[in-house]
């Protein structure tokens, strides 16, 4: 790696950041697919897409093709999507099946990974069908949602969303259904925008709408093991953000470390992917859920929290830019942290230090 050594220090008060160095290199952006993307429970998609025996969807998890599907037990089970004969597609795109079918030379394999086809492959020395399958990866379902983890030895997703379960568990989001879908691309490094909104500390500056909505005197950061969550008090006169209903908290955003938010409001949620396309290019796909998200009414629900999202996105994606190009400068080499605002952003700094410095 090219990219500058850096030695996280846990006392944010006197704590640098990462250097720029990790935000623009293109071979720490590879190690970081290894150590990071590589080693952590991935938000792979939604569980209605992989809900009965046979029902399969593909994805990209830390740059690995993965198709995960239900198989004929009921399962849940996650492979490679790559052919064992020459790297060709097992599955595309989302359906149902009895067998995956690559699309390059017809090799065929059974819902659990094994081989059970291999056209025309008589006379092959030193090979046996019997043990050929697709690699698997570990795959768990958390309500509407399906996690991949690519390590072989990772440990439990309940150890990486340790109590958001138990904050979210009157939410009834078992009524809930995708409502809404949006994909930005932002010319930035993951992690700035990670970073970015990790912190309120930029609201009153970047999202006007947004902080005459909010109670910025009373936001806060409370940070775990692998996740972090910001309290996001309403003002009274708040017109664009649904109250929360009686016993309920305001506007709750939770971070899973390294790319994954959760927004949780009174009447719906939303996941927000962040995927990193390059060193310095990134995916934000956002998805919401309503209850009966058909209806008329909550049609203008689903509008009016899209169309602020979209507002505040845009807000963001315009600073995120500018920041990457503020990495690049000759002049900027690394920065400290507002104490009493970013120690989120300190707290996943630390997560990422902790992770690439493993062997």
């Amino acid at each position: 790696m090219n990219a500058e050594a850096y030695e996280f220090d846990a006392r944010i008060e006197r704590a640098e950041t990462p250097p720029a160095s990790w935000y623009t290199d293109a071979r720490f952006h590879e190690e970081e697919r290894r150590r990071v993307f590589g080693r952590t429970w991935q938000l792979a998609g939604r569980a209605d897409r992989a809900a009965e025996p046979g029902q399969f969807f593909t994805a990209q998890v830390g740059g690995e093709p993965v198709v995960v599907v239900r198989d004929a037990a009921g399962v849940l089970r996650a492979f490679s999507n790559v052919c064992r004969h020459r790297a060709g597609p097992v599955a595309a795109g989302e359906g149902r099946c009895r067998s995956f079918r690559c699309g390059y030379h017809g090799w065929t394999y059974a819902l659990d990974g094994r081989l059970v086809g291999a056209r025309e492959f008589d006379g092959v020395e030193g090979w046996s069908r019997d043990e050929v399958s697709l690699p698997r990866f570990a795959a768990e379902q958390w309500g509407a949602l399906v996690f991949v983890n690519l390590d072989a030895g990772a440990a439990p997703l309940a150890e990486t969303l340790e109590d958001i379960p138990a904050l979210t568990a009157g939410r009834d989001w078992a009524s809930m259904r995708p409502a809404a879908r949006r994909e930005w691309a932002v010319e930035c490094n993951w992690k700035t925008y990670v970073d970015n909104y990790l912190e309120g500390y930029h609201i009153p500056v970047v999202h006007p709408a947004l902080h005459r909505e909010l109670d910025y005197a009373r936001y806060r950061t409370e940070t775990r093991r692998f996740y972090s969550l910001q309290h996001a008090p309403l003002r009274p006169a708040a017109t664009r953000i649904p109250p929360p209903e009686d016993g309920e908290p305001g506007a709750l955003y939770f971070w899973v470390f390294p790319n994954m938010m959760l927004n949780v409001y009174a009447d719906n949620y939303s996941t927000n992917l962040i995927v990193p396309l390059g060193p310095e290019r990134t995916l934000t796909v956002f998805e919401w859920y309503f209850r009966d998200p058909e209806s008329a009414e909550t049609r203008e629900r689903v509008e009016r929290t899209v169309g602020l999202s979209d507002e505040v996105q845009v807000e963001d994606v315009r600073v995120c830019e500018a920041v990457q190009t503020g990495l690049r400068s000759r002049t900027y080499a690394r920065g400290r942290y507002c104490v009493r605002r970013e120690n989120g952003v300190h707290h996943f700094h630390g997560l990422l230090a902790e992770f690439m410095s493993r062997a």
